[in-house]
């Protein structure tokens, strides 16, 4: 396995207390039934409207982890409902359901993409919509075999209306793989894109999907190698490059990753290549960074910097249409947390 030597200090970063550019912090669902709860996800449905999703239950892979949703109104984050979970209409037993992801296609309903199954290796996607902003919900339905949907970070729709979903697998005789899913038709059928080139021994899994003025797209992933992978395309999708290095640390965790607004990438990642042990808090510190071109990133703000069991992970960010980025995370396995912060400010 090839290894890769970067220099990943960068000069002492802002804390995000005091920090200029945090407008909000807050917890969601504190008084929750459930003992752990990861993997969020967050959208805004309309001009001020927000939804967040996330799993849980006593703990991941457990068949009683279900998906939970919560919206915001008026300021204020409703109590998390389960909206959906693995009981299988079949009369098997119940699975456990994993990683939401909430999309908000222009002009269409509000869709839910999740995982059901035992395990990464051997899970499948589900998929539901809301016509009402998340206050509720069709009856879930099973992709299409061998379609997972957004494995953890949120598809994209590109300048011709398809949707972009990132995905990968896991558990596979291949290893990790990183691919795209594609639907022209508001996700009533998909098209598999790839797998992409591993590249000189990188396993990664959970890429998200950036826009660069030329035209072309990269993906951000999360390795085994102690690096955050990348992968670019310059025909909108349809090839990627195999991967790459990037000059961002990946601890085996996963990031998420949002092109702003000005141009400006932006990646949410915990900024340290050990490899996790929870019990330890490994997964910390959580930081932002910040790049013009998605090749040379300066950090901006650390959002967690003390160490906890089981840490501060699995981020996902999306930027507003008042141009404020919202952030939501596992703080510690118990809660999620939700960050806004002003990118002007950054």
């Amino acid at each position: 396995m090839k290894t890769w030597i970067f220099n990943f200090l960068f000069p002492v970063a802002l804390m995000a207390a005091g920090h200029p550019a945090i407008v909000a912090t807050e917890f969601l669902n504190e008084r929750a039934p459930y003992p752990e709860c990861h993997a969020s996800t967050i959208v805004e449905t309309a001009p001020g409207q927000l939804v967040a999703a996330w799993f849980g239950g006593t703990k991941e892979r457990n068949p009683d982890v279900g998906i939970w949703v919560s919206r915001q109104e008026n300021g204020r984050w409703l109590p998390g409902a389960e909206v959906a979970n693995g009981i299988q209409l079949d009369g098997t037993k119940r699975q456990p359901a994993w990683n939401p992801v909430l999309f908000q296609p222009a002009g269409g309903p509000l869709v839910l993409f999740y995982k059901v199954g035992p395990s990464p290796s051997q899970w499948w996607g589900m998929m539901m919509t809301s016509d009402d902003g998340g206050k509720t919900w069709a009856a879930p339905h099973r992709l299409p075999e061998g379609i997972l949907g957004p494995i953890k970070n949120k598809p994209v729709a590109l300048p011709d209306g398809a949707w972009l979903s990132p995905s990968s697998t896991e558990g596979t005789k291949a290893g990790w793989l990183v691919h795209f899913e594609i639907s022209r038709d508001a996700g009533q059928t998909w098209a598999i894109l790839g797998p992409v080139g591993k590249g000189p021994g990188l396993d990664a899994i959970q890429p998200s999907i950036l826009f660069h003025k030329d035209g072309s797209l990269q993906a951000l992933c999360r390795t085994k190698q102690g690096v955050i992978a990348q992968t670019w395309s310059k025909d909108g999708g349809k090839t990627w490059s195999a991967l790459t290095a990037a000059a961002l640390p990946n601890p085996n965790s996963g990031t998420d990753a949002v092109t702003l607004a000005d141009g400006r990438q932006l990646i949410v990642y915990n900024h340290s290549t050990h490899r996790p042990d929870e019990a330890k808090g490994d997964r910390c510190p959580l930081d932002v960074a910040v790049s013009d071109d998605g090749l040379v990133w300066r950090h901006v703000i650390t959002l967690e910097s003390e160490p906890r069991t089981s840490g501060y992970a699995y981020p996902a960010v999306i930027q507003t249409s008042d141009g404020l980025v919202h952030i939501t995370y596992t703080w510690g396995r118990t809660m999620i947390k939700h960050v806004v912060l002003d990118p002007k400010k950054l």
